[in-house]
């Protein structure tokens, strides 16, 4: 049996991590009738269906699974050690794919990421913004960025901000027209805004009472799965708003928005970190960020 090759064992590899010829397409600069001849050939070499096909979907079959799992580290490998090679030259090139939480991506944040992708000319960068826990493995990403409570504990992680503070917001008309709360008790006869993340939860809102902190039901009438989509809402007048600082900060600087029930928050959020599989070698353009994150933390820290 002639071995297949790279293009044949990549092409089958990004229609089942895609679910899509026409995905996997793009993500390999190619067409998608190239795409199902790269597969169909490997099929053909192998003697075995691997891509169940129809009109709506697309899945391994059980031949299919079993190839997946054992070509996908293979080829992160393969990789690897091609990119290994950027030790020897003036900066690492390549391309870096990040899941990061919505409350991450801050002005500051993209402002470092900017300027990270200005140092790096030849290092490109896709930001995948998801609310839910993602499987960076699975994902085929390189690395995340999520509050420290929400990483998994086999994960390398290097902190990239500082401690974020919480604040309950809310538009003056809304004030205006249905009171200021005074204590979190008063958040019964308020409209608060509800997110909801991908896994079905949403989001709790906590303050503190006295020495303890405590979760605190919220009724509202709004429930949005985006974070944007949830303060442009609040700014409008359509309820209360619990949110980390950072993502409001523009609202409060305009007057759009006004902080409530200040004295009750809860202790900060321990801040965001990149994180990446403890298992996994580093890549040159992620070990590159890496550096260039820590070193733009100790600058905001003088």
């Amino acid at each position: 049996m002639t071995l297949p090759g790279l293009a044949e064992t990549s092409a089958f590899v990004a229609v089942l991590e895609e679910k899509s010829f026409s995905r996997a397409a793009r993500q390999l600069d190619l067409s998608p009738p190239r795409v199902s001849e790269l597969v169909r050939q490997l099929e053909m070499r192998l003697g075995v269906r691997l891509v169940e096909r129809t009109t709506r979907s697309v899945a391994p079959t059980a031949a299919g699974e079993r190839l997946l799992a054992q070509l996908k580290p293979a080829l992160d490998d393969y990789r690897t050690a091609l990119e290994a090679v950027d030790d020897f030259r003036d900066k690492p090139a390549g391309q870096l794919r990040l899941t990061v939480a919505p409350p991450a991506i801050d002005s500051d944040m993209v402002a470092v990421l900017a300027r990270f992708l200005a140092a790096y000319p030849q290092i490109s960068l896709e930001v995948s913004a998801e609310s839910g826990l993602v499987d960076i493995v699975a994902g085929r990403f390189d690395a995340g960025i999520r509050a420290a409570e929400r990483l998994e504990r086999d994960m390398i992680a290097v902190r990239v901000s500082e401690s974020v503070p919480m604040v309950a917001v809310a538009a003056p008309g809304y004030i205006a027209q249905r009171g200021r709360p005074r204590t979190p008790r008063d958040l019964a006869a308020h409209d608060g805004i509800r997110i909801r993340f991908g896994s079905g939860a949403t989001a709790s809102w906590r303050f503190r009472l006295g020495r303890r902190t405590v979760e605190v039901p919220v009724s509202g009438r709004l429930v949005v799965n985006d974070a944007p989509m949830a303060i442009d809402a609040a700014i409008a007048g359509a309820g209360l708003l619990q949110m980390p600082r950072t993502m409001v900060a523009r609202g409060l600087a305009d007057g759009g928005l006004l902080t409530v029930l200040d004295e009750f928050q809860p202790p900060a959020l321990d801040g965001f970190f990149l994180y990446y599989p403890s298992r996994r070698q580093l890549r040159p353009p992620l070990k590159a960020l890496v550096e260039f994150l820590r070193q733009a933390r100790r600058e905001r820290r003088r």
